[in-house]
């Protein structure tokens, strides 16, 4: 098990490592596991790349972020021209439905809003925006339909954990309601934790999945 010193120098380490992000900007505190990470960035993408390199790091239990995103020069675009950029990029991903995402912008701030019927589609749709210059943030409020059974949907999540080999997967509980998932348990690292998430939200029709896998060292 890694002492929080431990864990915070391999956090800042690949904080250095990925090109995408400016170490230097960010500040890492790390008690008892629990990460937070603090100072500016740039960008949205820079501040979601950061969010991912952290969860690579084994040791990690949870993640807290309190970074802000100051963009840099003097031609920042306003909300329409951010919506228009995002309204292009949508039309450009081929796995969304024509015209089944809404979009509104906010002081740089992207809502997502509209009906799809697979996780994935709500993930490129995110996607497709976070890359977009002078976005500062994204509040995915896409909605999955569901027209499958609660027991079918149950049953599809265990087989995906067992069949990507999870570490003791009979720890991790799955309960559903409707077309909401809620998983439970104890993981021995974040990958699984996420892996387990993951498994979920790649489960036809499920609409919204609640994640409270502990990652016990």
């Amino acid at each position: 098990m890694k002492t929080d010193k431990q864990l915070k120098d391999d956090i800042l380490a690949e904080l250095r490592w990925e090109p995408s992000v400016n170490a230097e900007q960010i500040g890492v505190e790390v008690k008892d596991g629990v990460v937070t990470l603090a100072g500016h960035v740039n960008s949205f993408v820079e501040k979601w790349a950061a969010e991912e390199a952290v969860k690579k790091v084994s040791g990690v239990r949870a993640l807290a972020v309190e970074m802000d995103v100051n963009l840099l020069g003097q031609s920042q675009r306003n909300d329409a021209d951010i919506a228009r950029s995002a309204e292009n990029a949508l039309e450009w991903t081929t796995n969304l439905p024509n015209d089944a995402i809404k979009i509104q912008v906010e002081g740089g701030w992207v809502t997502l809003t509209g009906d799809v019927e697979w996780a994935f589609q709500r993930n490129e749709a995110a996607g497709a925006v976070r890359n977009l210059r002078d976005v500062k943030g994204i509040s995915n409020n896409i909605l999955i339909k569901s027209t499958v059974s609660a027991n079918g949907v149950k049953a599809d999540i265990t087989d995906a954990l067992k069949r990507r080999a999870i570490t003791d997967s009979q720890k991790i509980k799955v309960d559903v309601h409707g077309a909401d998932v809620t998983l439970s348990g104890t993981v021995d690292n974040w990958a699984e934790r996420e892996l387990a998430m993951h498994s979920a939200w790649n489960t036809a029709g499920v609409r919204n999945v609640q994640n409270n896998i502990i990652v016990s060292f």
